[in-house]
């Protein structure tokens, strides 16, 4: 496996940093408040849109152009994997399961175990809010693995191993265990002094969809966590 934490390229695309790119995949890491691709509802600047215009390189009648291969939330921060053709989109998201996405995330409380998986159907209602159901046939089987890093000051930072990737996980797995995520306005308490979500997508591994290379990219931590915990040290096997 190839670990990257590399500088970033001397060009960058507007909005979001570009950790790797070759002729067939780009990865980003993406700010909080920032939307993946627009919505009916909401057709602002986004990531795709922004890729497009880069790998364009001004040129309005350019066939190029970037493939989503999966989302990230607008106040969750990370990274992003897209794609450069449509058969190496394909790829991706066929070997999705073999994919491994880790998140940082800093919760209200004290979670006990301190390690475990949280196991639900997730569904979604008319209002487009996430919740679990008892009935399988009504919802996705959804699971987020976490392991308590750090606790300080009535909070809890988790690395979270992402074993499916559905709407809102993360954020209704830990609200619905008592544990919400700070500065989830929708899932968790609200709370007025914490502007941003502190979750945070900080690792991927997967199999480049041209050479069969396994790759692995990682980010920076944003201040943000250890502002609100204290300094830490994450590891791979943690």
């Amino acid at each position: 496996m190839r670990t990257t934490r590399q500088s970033a390229p001397k060009h960058q695309p507007k909005g979001v940093s570009l950790l790797y790119e070759d002729a067939d995949i780009l990865v980003v890491d993406k700010p909080c408040g920032l939307l993946t691709m627009g919505t009916d509802r909401d057709k602002s600047r986004t990531v795709h849109s922004s890729l497009n215009d880069y790998v364009r390189k001004g040129n309005p009648k350019s066939r190029n152009r970037v493939y989503i291969v999966h989302r990230l939330d607008r106040d969750t921060s990370g990274i992003l994997l897209f794609a450069k053709s449509e058969q190496a989109k394909i790829f991706l998201q066929s070997d999705w399961e073999n994919t491994t996405k880790i998140y940082l995330a800093a919760v209200f409380g004290h979670i006990t175990p301190p390690r475990g998986i949280i196991s639900s159907y997730l569904t979604e209602n008319a209002a487009f809010t996430v919740y679990s159901t008892p009935d399988p046939a009504k919802g996705k089987l959804s699971q987020t693995a976490y392991t308590v890093v750090k606790e300080q000051k009535g909070l809890s930072l988790l690395r979270i191993h992402l074993l499916t990737g559905r709407k809102h996980q993360i954020r209704v797995h830990l609200s619905e265990k008592g544990h919400p995520v700070v500065g989830d306005r929708k899932y968790g308490s609200g709370h007025a002094s914490y502007a941003n979500l502190a979750l945070h997508a900080c690792s991927i591994s997967f199999t480049h969809p041209v050479s069969g290379t396994h790759l692995r990219f990682e980010t920076q931590i944003p201040s943000l966590f250890t502002r609100l915990v204290g300094p830490f040290q994450l590891s791979e096997g943690e």
